[in-house]
């Protein structure tokens, strides 16, 4: 897939009357004081990401992340995509460590692509990392056009996670077992309920029909035996899939590949055994049994895969990057008109699994991040309308707060009069901003809320087509417990633990940002920023 890289200078402006800024203050005109403005400033990305991983060149594509026992960390695996990627050898695997999941050192590359055009492997795909017996293990897919078989399931082994050896001798062929050529791709592996490994690939039948999981168990993690397949729910492809047991239940988490607005994205399917969850599975084919699917994020996470430590799962995916000539036409250009998917590759996203007692899954804040972001600022307000004593009233209602820097955690409480009230969140907005985007928490219906990605202002366009949010239920209190980290124009929004709300949204750094009314009343309270040293 040929992307554009988004190129990131610290802090360059557009072609205004501004020409720089720093940390602590914006140049051009030292006499003023910029952070006591509230006028929109065209900021971009700093050089580097704090939280949400971006690798000094290039993006972070399909996330495999493992837990290494031996050393007490997480390593996720991911397919490096450049900006100019050749026409057949692409996606070498690389890899970040991080202990706490907020902070990630660079591991370098681990699986290069091959080396001539015509190599299985002269691209790689998505797979997964384990361990047996002091060896680990890649299983990872080989993609290369130019092959009698497009893709075909590999593997690597090492004995440190350092160094690599590409097993030459065995490859796994769909056709050999009734799968396709060209769709035969992203291996998981996991431990089923009779201790075997067993092994869960994306493709199709050879002859044609609806996309199916192909499926094989090992007591080895060397050979294999094909033991059937499972059908695909919603007669899609699903990629990414990645099973687990996590207390009584079982998961598969995956990633829904259709090109609607509605659809590509992260959802998972839960039973009481792993045989239930494939009859989940096998049920369809449009819709799965009641009470069994969830959806994880928006449509800005994307190819996610969990790993857990024993003790808590985590889960990874990319917010995809956005193309355009300047902030305005980055924030719209989510994907084309009719739905088609944004744009392969971003920053590297991190949640953490919350589930709950009758097995349903959410999404929180990874713990640590909060440490992260420990330099409190005061929270100004530069403008409103219909604000007093912390309650907005009337539609149209806002209040303004002072610039943000370039990471920030902001946190406060929404307590809203009735169960129609709705209200907003914006960003890159300015006294003076003609457009500006807002994540609306908007009713659905009397119990259901839904997040929706809105460009606002006299000039604003409204809805944003291809964004889509994220439904969860109103609480029943009507109190709003709200949690949003930004890293550049990376942004995680939490609510009660009941929905994290991944966007991309350029230019929230160095601008102003408001919470908004539509009716009714709303009660703010406990607004705190705080930012990176």
């Amino acid at each position: 897939m040929k992307t554009m890289i988004y190129s990131v200078f610290a802090f360059m402006l557009s072609a205004s009357a501004l020409t720089a800024c720093s940390d602590d203050k914006f140049s051009g005109d030292p006499s003023k004081d910029w952070n006591g403005t509230s006028t929109f400033f065209a900021s971009t990305d700093d050089q580097g990401f704090g939280t949400y991983y971006t690798p000094s060149v290039g993006r972070v594509g399909d996330p495999m992340p493992y837990y290494d026992q031996k050393d007490d960390v997480f390593k996720v695996l991911y397919l490096q995509e450049y900006i100019n990627n050749m026409p057949f050898r692409f996606h070498p695997i690389w890899a970040v460590a991080t202990k706490d999941c907020a902070s990630y050192e660079s591991l370098g590359e681990l699986l290069p692509y091959g080396g001539n055009d015509f190599e299985q492997d002269a691209a790689l795909g998505t797979g997964c990392a384990f361990e047996k017996d002091g060896t680990y293990y890649i299983y990872y897919t080989g993609h290369n056009g130019n092959c009698k078989n497009r893709e075909v399931v590999m593997r690597a082994t090492s004995t440190d996670f350092k160094n690599w050896t590409k097993d030459e001798l065995w490859t796994l062929y769909g056709t050999d077992f009734g799968y396709s050529a060209n769709d035969f791709r992203d291996p998981q592996i996991f431990v089923a309920d009779d201790n075997m490994y067993h092994m869960v690939i994306s493709t199709y039948p050879e002859h044609g029909g609806d996309p199916v999981f192909a499926e094989f168990k090992s007591s080895d993690l060397k050979n294999w035996e094909h033991v059937g397949r499972i059908k695909m729910i919603w007669d899609r492809m699903l990629e990414c899939p990645d099973i687990f047991k996590m207390g009584n239940y079982w998961y598969i988490v995956f990633s829904e590949s259709y090109r609607a607005s509605w659809s590509r994205k992260v959802k998972y399917m839960v039973a009481s055994t792993y045989e239930e969850l494939k009859s989940c599975l096998n049920d369809g084919p449009k819709w799965a049994p009641d009470g069994h699917e969830g959806i994880l994020d928006s449509r800005s996470l994307y190819a996610a895969k969990t790993a857990s430590n024993g003790t808590d799962r985590y889960i990874w995916g990319w917010c995809p990057f956005r193309s355009g000539a300047d902030i305005h036409e980055k924030n719209t250009n989510v994907g084309a008109g009719d739905g088609n998917e944004p744009n392969w590759s971003g920053a590297l996203v991190c949640h953490k699994i919350i589930q709950h007692a009758d097995g349903t899954l959410t999404l929180g804040a990874v713990p640590a991040l909060a440490g992260k972001y420990d330099k409190a600022v005061e929270a100004k307000v530069m403008d409103s309308n219909g604000y007093s004593n912390g309650t907005l009233s009337g539609d149209g209602a806002y209040v303004l707060f002072n610039r943000l820097d370039v990471a920030n955690h902001i946190s406060f409480t929404v307590k809203t009069s009735n169960n129609w009230d709705k209200f907003g969140i914006s960003f890159v907005r300015g006294t003076d901003s003609k457009k500006y985007y807002t994540m609306v928490v908007n009713p659905e219906w009397e119990d259901g809320r839904k997040v929706n990605f809105e460009q606002e202002g006299e000039e604003g366009k409204g809805f944003i087509e291809a964004a889509d949010g994220y439904v969860f239920q109103r609480p029943a209190d009507n109190v709003y417990n709200i949690d949003i980290y930004t890293d550049n124009s990376v942004l995680t929004m939490y609510i009660n633990d009941v929905c994290a709300y991944t966007q991309r949204i350029y230019g929230i750094q160095k601008n102003c940002w408001s919470i908004n009314n539509y009716g009714g009343s709303i009660i703010i309270s406990d607004v705190q920023i705080s930012q990176q040293r």
